[in-house]
């Protein structure tokens, strides 16, 4: 899959596209992994930082645990993204297939329940990809939730660095395209809670913060228009996003009022029907 280096330069700033070339020239790329689209590696810098991208996703979706706050992505994601333009990692995604495809169907039933045994969240992954709707309610996945915030930076309570959230992301759109709309509002929910009752702890990081806020907000709007064709639950949905707007992060107020007005509105055309 072909990336171009003007693709790289409209997701950073100048400044960081030339630390990124420095970072790639220096061979601080270290374990660089490529399964179809997915690239993984990581970059050392003052610590070594995990990374991320899409290839076949506008602007890469790059992920980076580094602390990096300012527009675009950081130098870690476009050093291997300038790597994937020079020489890119080959594609582990046909080994895969191979083994699948060659593996007993009993080994591999015995292998995928022993990791699902002891991986929680793998497991939710595999019952939303089966149909089965969430087994958590919103407070039990915020618990999850917050305790990441707890684990990035155990003996402070300030968060410097960015929090991988993909693994909820990634469970909410699993539910989505199995049509379970209401279990997809449920993990968008318990973000948006952890996220803006959290957020006066992120000193570091704000802009990946913030865009996960308004990821998890759109997606929860989404949903419970989609999903609730029952106008007590969008009144009970709204009532949640009003209540947020007035005890919740206040620069976050806005945004809460804006998707109360928006599902208000989806209440408005349903009634017209």
């Amino acid at each position: 899959m072909d990336i171009a280096e003007d693709g790289v330069r409209d997701v950073c700033t100048d400044a960081v596209f030339e630390r990124g070339e420095r970072y790639l020239a220096e061979s601080r790329i270290h374990e660089i992994h490529r399964v179809d689209s997915t690239v993984t590696a990581v970059v050392s810098g003052s610590h070594q930082y995990d990374v991320r991208v899409e290839l076949a996703t506008d602007g890469f979706a790059p992920w980076c645990d580094c602390p990096y706050d300012g527009p675009g992505a950081c130098k870690h994601v476009v050093a291997v993204l300038l790597r994937c333009v020079d020489d890119p990692p080959s594609d582990e995604g046909n080994q895969l297939d191979a083994a699948l495809d060659g593996a007993d169907a009993d080994e591999l039933r015995a292998f995928l329940r022993d990791e699902l045994v002891t991986d929680a969240d793998l497991r939710d992954r595999f019952l939303a990809r089966v149909g089965e709707p969430t087994r958590q309610s919103v407070d039990e996945l915020r618990t999850s939730i917050d305790r990441r915030f707890e684990e990035t930076n155990p003996e402070y309570h300030v968060v410097f660095v960015p929090i991988d959230f993909t693994q909820w992301f990634d469970l909410a759109n699993e539910y989505r395209d199995q049509g379970r709309y209401a279990s997809a509002a449920t993990v968008y929910r318990a973000l948006i809670e952890s996220l803006d009752d959290n957020m006066e702890r992120v000193d570091g990081a704000y802009d990946h913060f913030s865009r996960a806020f308004s990821r998890a907000l759109d997606g929860y709007v989404d949903c419970v228009a989609t999903a609730e064709r029952d106008a007590d639950a969008i009144t009970d949905a709204v009532a949640f996003l009003n209540e947020r707007a007035t005890s919740g992060t206040p620069f976050l107020a806005e945004h809460f009022e804006k998707a109360a007005v928006e599902l208000r509105e989806k209440l408005g055309e349903q009634s017209d029907e």
